[in-house]
């Protein structure tokens, strides 16, 4: 049958998945039935009733401490539909015990762990069950993930998979940790959180179902109901006079796919080893004479929850199975690439393999600097744009952000007029002073300078981080670092010659003031300049006719002052008459002082023009040219000469096998990619049957 198969496909899905973790880690996410509910709601009777025999573990505590993927197969549909002829005849009748036997309805089970093993023995099922779930979780109590396949083949079920979570608890019992009902809440919902999963909430029907742990936690991952099916246990033992009959109806926590009443053995069956096959039987007369379910009795009771459970998974595969197939070619898809862009294992023998990766190395190092990177990005800059942005938007901007009078005051330039003129006080604002101030302030362009070329090593260190970040340079740490390490080497040799050539630009500006620089502006330009700021001419108005009248010529004239200058006076007057006739010497530190007199501050003011005039002049040769001499010698220089650098130092490397290791991470990738592609090929062709 067609839905037969659908299922069939699914577990073989399940089983070809198995390999990377299955359940809820598996990449994909298949169609399962995942059973909920608290140790107490008696989720393990349940499974047993469906499947038809006992091979659960019992006791105390937890007892289902990993999750039990359980994949029923009809015996008959799967002796007819799926094994070849020659598989038949590999089938011999067996007891349970394991014996030869004529039975033909003979039923048994296999692990996916333990590949062509068969327990027809369900007692053995149990013990490997516990076995398995030591081996993994440990002996004391402890929860893991990892899930155990169990195939069971009977003429009895209906093919089904159901997945058997750990029982939800609140209070730790004997060695179990104290988190332990965080760590079960926490591995459930790993499973019933998948879209794909049907939530199996099993609650005790004599219990208050609002206080349903089961059904709490399948309400926050599905609140509306939509892929819960409700399971009401220990309907026998409910007080005389009540049933669940408003349950059934939805009047209470109404569920899209509904509530199925079951019963169960109680513990006295259990101990005295009562048969599920007689305790089916009673429970189908409990409902069928039962005066509030008799008439729905065939709405109850285990067999109706699994031939319900069964349409319900395969409406469920019917829905999902193309966008299985989607998500399988998909994932295919992406680890394959990862695979490629891993490589395969070294083929090419070692100085092969360092030839290619210092090749790459400087093609994308050139490109990322250049803007003929593959990889542009669109988000932010890199590599050479970083550069450019260096060059003409922080160096440019702290260049002309310098200012030379935030360092020179007046003051300054007074003292230095008088310094510079010696014995004789000039005549004429002099040039000498104007220089040594001029050079004062073009010697501090060595510090952003300086900056600009530590900032543009930053940059290409950048580079290097990012190439060596991605392709066969993870691939190989050894070299890698030796990539880096040479790199880094070559850089710092490199800085030094730049930094001494793009000093000695800022020296050049400092030894040779230029003062026939055509966009200097010239000495009378100044003096006009500042008499005009000083003695603004009033503009008379005619008026009559309210026009400027014309202007009078005027001569620029250099105004002196009745002293000879404010420094001496200023001096001379702070002495009383008594000690001027003394004629004290001058003391150890003499400073300028007192109020300059017109003509000191015309000069001053004439000096500080002409200086921010040729500042300005500076400033621009400064942001033009150090950029062309850092591209000469630092970065032209690292793109021309790094390959030959690496070539002489890595290719004749005599430990040139060890530099050609795989980084651990690689291989343990491909290892996994290469599992990852095998695994969702053999699910591939699984789907595509369908």
């Amino acid at each position: 049958m067609l839905d037969e198969h659908l299922i069939r496909t699914i577990n073989k899905l399940q089983d070809a998945l198995a390999p990377l973790g299955g359940g809820s880690t598996s990449p994909i996410d298949l169609p399962q039935i995942t059973v909920v509910g608290s140790q107490s709601s008696g989720k393990s009777s349940v499974l047993e009733n469906i499947v038809g025999r006992e091979f659960l573990p019992r006791g105390s505590g937890i007892v289902t401490r990993r999750p039990l993927i359980l994949q029923l197969i009809n015996r008959r549909d799967h002796l007819d539909n799926h094994l070849t002829p020659e598989e038949k005849a590999t089938i011999k009748p067996t007891l349970s015990d394991g014996r030869p036997s004529e039975d033909s309805d003979q039923e048994w089970g296999e692990f996916l762990h333990l590949p062509g093993r068969r327990f027809f023995c369900f007692d053995n099922i149990r013990k490997e069950i516990v076995r398995a779930t030591d081996a993994t979780a440990g002996s004391n109590a402890g929860i893991s993930s990892v899930p155990i396949n169990l195939r069971v083949y009977s003429p009895h079920v209906l093919t089904l998979t159901l997945v058997d979570l750990p029982g939800l608890t609140k209070v730790p019992v004997g060695d179990q940790p104290k988190n332990i009902e965080k760590l079960i809440r926490d591995l459930v919902l790993k499973f019933i959180s998948r879209p794909n999963a049907i939530l199996l909430a099993v609650n005790a029907a004599n219990q208050d179902l609002a206080n349903s742990d089961g059904l709490k936690l399948a309400r926050e991952v599905d609140p509306e109901g939509i892929r819960t099916i409700g399971v009401l246990t220990k309907v026998d033992l409910m007080d005389e006079g009540t049933d669940v009959v408003d349950i059934l109806a939805g009047r209470v926590i109404p569920l899209r796919c509904g509530y199925v009443p079951v019963v169960n053995r109680s513990q006295k069956d259990i101990e005295h080893h009562k048969s599920i096959r007689s305790a089916l039987d009673d429970e189908r007369n409990f409902f069928e004479n039962h005066a509030a379910y008799s008439s729905k009795a065939q709405y109850c009771g285990t067999p109706y929850l699994a031939k319900k459970l069964s349409n319900i998974l395969m409406n469920h595969i019917r829905a999902t199975l193309p966008d299985i197939k989607l998500r399988i070619e998909t994932a295919l898809k992406k680890y394959q690439q990862e695979l490629d862009a891993l490589g395969p294992e070294m083929a090419e023998s070692p100085s092969s393999i360092v030839l290619n990766v210092i090749t790459d190395f400087c093609n994308q190092y050139s490109g990322i600097i250049d803007g003929q990177t593959k990889d542009v990005s669109t988000n932010e800059l890199s590599g050479g744009a970083r550069i450019s942005f260096v060059f003409h938007e922080i160096f440019k901007n702290g260049v002309y952000a310098l200012d030379p009078f935030d360092q020179i005051k007046d003051a300054d330039i007074r003292t230095i007029m008088y310094n510079s003129s010696g014995s004789s006080p000039s005549l004429f604002v002099g040039t000498q002073a104007f220089e040594v101030l001029v050079k004062q302030q073009i010697h501090r362009f060595e510090e952003p300078v300086l900056r600009c070329i530590t900032l543009v090593y930053d940059e290409l260190v950048r580079i290097l981080s990012q190439i060596l970040s991605k392709g066969d340079f993870t691939r190989y740490p050894a070299l890698k670092d030796q990539i880096s390490q040479i790199f880094i080497s070559y850089l710092r040799n490199i800085v030094i010659p730049t930094n001494t050539f793009a000093v000695d630009i800022v020296k050049s500006e400092e030894t040779y003031i230029n003062t026939a620089h055509p966009d200097l502006l010239k000495g009378p330009q100044a003096i006009n300049i500042v008499q005009e700021r000083m003695h603004p001419q009033k503009i008379q108005v005619d008026p009559k006719t309210g026009k400027p009248l014309p202007q009078q010529k005027q001569h620029a004239e250099v105004v002196t002052s009745k002293s000879s200058s404010s420094f001496f006076g200023g001096f001379f007057q702070s002495k009383n008459k008594k000690k001027l006739v003394t004629m004290e010497a001058p003391p150890n530190v003499l400073r300028a002082t007192g109020q300059m007199t017109e003509r000191e501050a015309q000069e001053t003011e004439v000096i500080k023009l002409l200086i921010q005039s040729y500042f300005n002049i500076v400033k621009k040769n400064i942001a033009d040219i150090i950029p062309k001499a850092v591209m000469l010698k630092l970065i032209q220089q690292s793109k021309s000469g790094i390959q030959k650098v690496l070539l002489e130092s890595l290719y004749n490397n005599k430990d040139i096998n060890s530099l050609v290791q795989e980084n651990g991470i690689t291989v343990a990738r491909r290892k996994e990619c290469r599992k990852m592609v095998q695994v969702l090929e053999n699910a591939s062709q699984i789907v595509s049957t369908v």
